[in-house]
């Protein structure tokens, strides 16, 4: 059998994003034991690179050998216990896996929904833990990625903090792309995933947990729930600079291409990085508007890095998506939930926010819709 050869493809859908050379090179480097000497000097290096990202001294801080779905479910099952109280709030399909994963620990989950496309209301929040007796937590995306919305995760883990609660923030589509500040929020459990403004593959979880987030979780009545997600043992293997008991096998290569990827977004510099999202997405909107398009979000509110935008009318969604992909090798995203086949989400993710690609994009966009109008 032959092996497989995958097609040309520019990934600016919703992630993955493309990945640079010099990554997919440290890809192929020779695997070693994942307890051996050298490798765990790399697992301090990247350690100290991601502590670097998240702005944060924490010391647990590591990558989760997993999707960032587990990485959710693992801030969540440490913190809560069965019969605990959290207040989550929902802007999109991602807050709504927050509720779900919360209610499958057995805790009872006070939903603070918000409307899709608009961040998530810091008065809403504030009125519910008004509300709510003996909240433990408080959950939130704060890079929401089916709409394309940024909600302000300062004020709402000052909320929580306030109120002596315990904050959940994902930051999958963040991290990287725009300003994560995990010590300044004083938040307690932040996680995000490789492939996306990491520009790293698929596969793993950047997370790291406040000390009162460790406090909490080594104070509990009951186990973890999840074997594999129990953070004390997963502690055994990543945590302090000497000896590593086993706990898994970790992906050895891809942790390569997250060291790859991470040296090079530190040595861009993240303001700059986060410059180049904004910049990148500015001219992606002036092109857009050009031909007509209208964005889901308000300008203030949006994500330079997850650009959502109405079809136009008159165009059918997943015919116009799939001439991007085969005559032009341009992957774009379309919607989920309430907004599948109303809008298209269009990546400017790590690798993939270079002008030349705005430009591409825009380009293929006008040929295949030479008369878009604008949409409600």
């Amino acid at each position: 059998m032959n092996a497989f050869s995958p097609p040309p493809r520019l990934l600016m859908g919703p992630g993955p994003s493309n990945v640079a050379p010099e990554v997919l090179a440290a890809l192929a480097r020779p695997t070693i034991g994942h307890l051996d000497p050298g490798f765990i000097k790399l697992m301090e290096l990247i350690k100290h690179q991601l502590r670097l990202a998240f702005r944060t001294e924490n010391r647990v801080t590591f990558p989760l050998s997993a999707p960032a779905s587990l990485a959710m479910e693992m801030a969540l099952v440490t913190l809560l216990e069965r019969g605990d109280t959290a207040i989550i709030a929902q802007n999109g399909v991602f807050g709504g896996r927050m509720a779900e994963i919360a209610k499958r620990a057995g805790a009872e989950v006070r939903l603070v929904s918000c409307e899709w496309g608009k961040p998530v209301d810091p008065e809403a929040v504030r009125a519910a833990i008004r509300d709510t007796r003996n909240a433990k937590l408080l959950a939130f995306v704060h890079a929401e990625t089916s709409t394309g919305a940024r909600s302000d995760a300062a004020t709402l883990c000052g909320l929580a903090r306030e109120a002596g609660m315990l904050s959940v923030v994902d930051t999958v589509t963040g991290l990287g792309g725009i300003p994560v500040f995990v010590d300044e929020w004083q938040a307690d459990a932040v996680y995000s995933g490789t492939q996306k403004c990491l520009s790293a593959p698929p596969g793993l979880a950047p997370i790291t947990f406040s000390e009162a987030a460790v406090a909490a979780a080594e104070s509990r009545k009951t186990p973890i729930q999840s074997w594999f997600l129990d953070l004390t043992l997963m502690l055994g293997y990543w945590d302090g600079e000497g000896g590593r008991s086993y706990h898994h096998t970790a992906p050895v290569n891809a942790l390569y291409g997250l060291n790859e990827s991470l040296s090079r977004l530190l040595a861009e510099g993240l303001e700059t990085a986060w410059a180049r999202h904004r910049t990148a997405h500015e001219h992606l909107a002036e092109r857009l508007e050009a031909l007509g398009f209208a964005f889901v979000v308000d300008r203030e509110h949006r994500l330079p890095q997850l650009n959502a935008v109405w079809v136009p009318e008159g165009v059918e969604d997943a015919p116009a998506r799939r001439r991007l992909l085969e005559e032009f090798g341009i992957e774009i995203g379309g919607g989920l939930g309430p907004l599948a086949g109303r809008i298209w989400r269009i990546g400017l993710m790590g690798e993939t926010c270079r002008m030349e690609n705005v430009e591409h994009l825009a380009d293929a966009i006008g040929t295949i819709l030479p008369s878009a109008k604008r949409a409600g």
